[in-house]
């Protein structure tokens, strides 16, 4: 269904004065450097402000939803809530199977590769230089499977070679983790699916070689349109598309893979990622029980648009860790909300958003030379202690991981969005 999703105001096109940009370049064409002082971020998508009324169990997805395994725990924390009432007592859902539970969970994970078809603003295809302004992210599916993010690499929180978010996730519970506990996904490439958008929605800038695309910005609220279904029946957005296919499925933990596509509105440049879900709600169709579709939309990231903080899978790496610590993103407003934190790098929210912590920060990135030779960066991640206070779980009592010394420390006491 169609997700609510934060008001944004009007577009505000990037403004390009200089005269020779004028004589060589479209109106909404940047060029190549534009985003190198931009910031990257994630975005919060809440999907359709749906209040579940989970309650707190073991077993965290409850039988009146349809969707992944989850797991649920507790912790006890000093914290205040949105109005600054006072909080101790907080909960977590997150995927998989408990710590102290011996084995391994594994998730399909789709990867949907999207074209980016930039239209004219009367739906025609359009052309620059003589050539179309389409982008496919398909030339860098390999690239994402032979990343640390779905091929197992050596972590000190494994005996054995792992993926990248079970290698985190182990690591903030090592103190109590089974030795063969683990978390994985088993990736398969689907369909690649088509997102169209009208001129006046989107900004872009070329490769050295004129074809499309570098990079392109899109609009926030028409993304988020353009990639979910309005219907359960809507196979005209990629979410959409891929349900009613069959690609993807309530229990898989499917990621929606985008060519260098960033997104901007009144909040600035750039997002380039988020986690969320697509619901169909409870009705005799479905038997009465909800859907829930966990997914992620991350981009590629080319080299050098953003500098070393945010390159390759820095995106996919991030999202995937959000997802097993914050797979329904807090939406029953219980679990995985956390006390008021704040980040060295500026961001205050009350959420498990493990990866929002980190963004952005010096070391933000964990580089890692795969058996391909290509050297990956994907994102330290903030370990649970740093929102709990308590780290006698995690491994060597760390903050943050792999890098356990981008945090050094929990978050500070703070009263309601840090004021």
């Amino acid at each position: 269904m169609k997700m609510r999703f934060l008001s944004l105001a009007s577009l505000a096109f990037f403004a390009f004065a200089t005269v020779g940009f004028a004589q060589v370049m479209e109106s909404d064409q940047l060029p190549v450097g534009a985003l190198s002082n931009s910031t990257g971020k994630s975005a919060h998508v809440t999907p359709n402000g749906h209040k579940n009324g989970m309650a707190h169990a073991r077993q965290g997805t409850p039988n009146t939803i349809d969707s992944i395994q989850t797991w649920n725990g507790q912790y006890f924390a000093a914290g205040v809530d949105s109005n600054n009432n006072p909080v101790n007592h907080w909960y977590t859902s997150m995927v998989g199977n408990p710590p102290n539970n011996h084995g391994t969970t594994t998730y399909n994970a789709p990867i949907i590769p999207i074209i980016m078809d930039l239209r004219n603003a009367d739906g025609t295809p359009r052309f620059v230089g003589g050539k179309p302004l389409v982008s496919s992210a398909e030339p860098f599916v390999n690239g994402l499977l032979q990343s640390p993010v779905f091929t197992p690499a050596s972590f000190t929180s494994s005996s054995t070679p792992t993926q990248y978010t079970d290698a985190v996730q182990r690591a903030e519970f090592f103190g109590q983790a089974k030795s063969d506990w683990h978390t994985t996904l088993t990736p398969s490439v689907k369909q690649t699916r088509r997102m169209v958008l009208l001129r006046g929605t989107y900004q872009f800038a070329l490769n050295p070689d004129g074809t499309c695309c570098a990079f392109i910005l899109v609009d926030f609220n028409t993304f988020v349109n353009a990639l979910f279904p309005a219907t359960a029946t809507d196979t005209t957005t990629p979410i959409g598309a891929a349900e009613n296919a069959g690609d993807i499925t309530t229990k898989d933990i499917s990621t929606f893979f985008f060519p260098n596509v960033f997104l901007f509105g009144d909040f600035g440049c750039c997002v380039l990622g988020f986690h969320s879900y697509d619901f169909e709600p409870a009705s005799d169709k479905n038997k009465f029980v909800e859907q829930r579709y966990v997914m992620n939309y991350s981009s590629w990231i080319n080299p050098g648009l953003f500098g070393a903080a945010f390159t390759d899978v820095t995106a996919s790496s991030h999202e995937l860790s959000e997802t097993f610590n914050d797979p329904f993103v807090a939406s029953d407003n219980i679990h995985n909300v956390t006390p008021w934190w704040l980040s060295p790098n500026g961001n205050c929210q009350n959420d498990l958003e493990d990866g929002d912590v980190v963004e952005g920060l010096p070391n933000a990135t964990f580089p890692i030379t795969m058996p391909n030779g290509f050297t990956y960066h994907p994102q330290n991640e903030a370990l649970l202690p740093f929102f709990t206070g308590d780290n006698s779980n995690s491994i060597h009592g760390a903050f943050s991981y792999p890098n356990e010394a981008v945090l050094t420390g929990p978050t500070a006491f703070q009263n309601a969005f840090c004021q």
